[in-house]
C-alpha cells in the first residue's frame, strides 16, 4: 500500500482555514506556494519569521501562513513591519501585499522604507487592479486598460515598481510572474537571506476583474501570455522595465547592492557620538 502524499509546504499553511477565498485562476496562491518553498530553503526558524499583510486579496496571505503573522489596516503593513523589525533584530520580517494596498494607500510608507533601507522583505503581488473591492484602477494599472473606475480605459501613467524601489535605494529589486515558479523560489530565497530592504514584484492574474473586464481570457490564458511575452534580463536598468498594456514583460533580478540598513546606520551613528557608552539593542530574548 502506497503512502499518502503530503504536500511539502502544508506545514507552513493554516490548513484549518482552507478553502481559501481566492478565485479560480488567481495567482496569489501560487506565490504563497513559492514563498513557502523559499522559507524551507533558507532554513529560517519559524519562531523568528513574521509575516505582515495589509488589506485586500493579497492581504489574506497573513491568515493562511502558519507562522507569526499580522493582518494590519489598509496601507499600513510597512509601518507596522518597521516597528516589528526594529524591535526584533534577530527575526526576519516579510510584508506580503497587493499593488493597491502597497503603492496607493501605502505608497508613502513604501518609498520611505526603501529610502531608509529597513530590514524587511516586501513581496508585492501585482494583479494590476483592486481585486477585492470591485476592480478599480490602481497605481500599476497600465494605460488604456479597462477598470471599473476607468470604463473608457485608464489614461493615468502607471508606476514602474522596480524602478521606484530602485530609485529609493532598496538593496534588492526583482520581478517575476507566477508562471516563473522556479525562478521566483530562488529569488525569494535570496531576498530572505539579505539585509536591508529587499523587494520582489510578482505579476499575477485577476481573472474575475482585470482579465474579464479587459477580455483577456482566464487564468490559464494569462499564464500563456506570461510565458510568451516575458523576457528575462537580469541586471536590467529598472528605468526600462515599465509595463504597458499586454506588452512584453521584462523579468529578472535587477538590483543588488550592499547599502547599510537602517539599523546599521543607527548603530554606527550612536557609536560615533556616544562611543563606549552606547550599547546596541539586541532585542528581547
Amino acid at each position: 500500500m502506497s503512502e499518502a502524499y503530503v504536500n511539502p509546504v502544508e506545514k507552513l499553511l493554516r490548513t484549518e482555514r482552507i478553502p481559501h477565498i481566492w478565485c479560480p485562476g488567481c495567482g496569489i496562491g501560487t506565490s504563497v506556494n513559492c514563498f513557502a518553498r523559499a522559507i524551507e530553503k533558507t532554513g529560517i526558524d519559524y519562531e523568528h519569521l513574521h509575516v505582515v499583510s495589509g488589506i485586500g486579496c493579497t492581504g489574506r496571505v497573513a491568515g493562511y501562513v502558519n507562522v507569526d503573522s499580522f493582518h494590519t489596516t489598509h496601507g499600513r503593513a510597512i509601518p507596522f513591519a518597521t516597528g516589528l523589525s526594529l524591535s526584533r533584530p534577530t527575526s526576519k520580517v516579510v510584508v506580503y501585499s497587493g499593488d493597491g494596498d502597497l503603492t496607493a494607500i501605502g505608497g508613502n510608507h513604501f518609498i520611505h522604507a526603501a529610502r531608509r533601507n529597513v530590514d524587511m522583505t516586501v513581496i508585492c503581488v501585482n494583479n494590476l487592479t483592486y481585486g477585492m473591492t470591485g476592480g478599480q484602477v490602481t497605481p500599476t494599472t497600465p494605460q488604456t486598460a479597462i477598470a471599473s473606475t476607468m470604463p473608457y480605459g485608464n489614461y493615468e501613467a502607471a508606476f514602474n515598481l522596480p524602478n521606484l524601489a530602485d530609485a529609493c535605494g532598496a538593496n534588492f529589486v526583482a520581478r517575476w510572474t507566477v508562471f516563473h515558479v522556479r525562478q521566483l523560489v530562488r529569488t525569494m530565497t535570496k531576498a530572505l537571506a539579505m539585509k536591508g530592504f529587499t523587494f520582489i514584484e510578482v505579476l499575477a492574474p485577476c481573472p474575475t476583474l482585470y482579465q474579464r473586464r479587459n477580455r483577456l481570457g482566464d487564468g490559464v490564458e494569462t499564464l500563456k501570455y506570461y510565458k510568451e511575452k516575458s523576457i528575462i534580463q537580469n541586471g536590467a536598468n529598472t528605468a526600462g522595465v515599465g509595463l504597458c498594456f499586454q506588452s512584453e514583460i521584462v523579468v529578472g533580478e535587477f538590483v543588488e547592492r550592499q547599502r547599510p540598513s537602517l539599523r546599521e546606520e543607527y548603530d554606527a551613528r550612536m557609536k560615533a557620538v556616544l562611543k563606549d557608552a552606547y550599547v546596541p539593542y539586541e532585542g528581547t530574548k
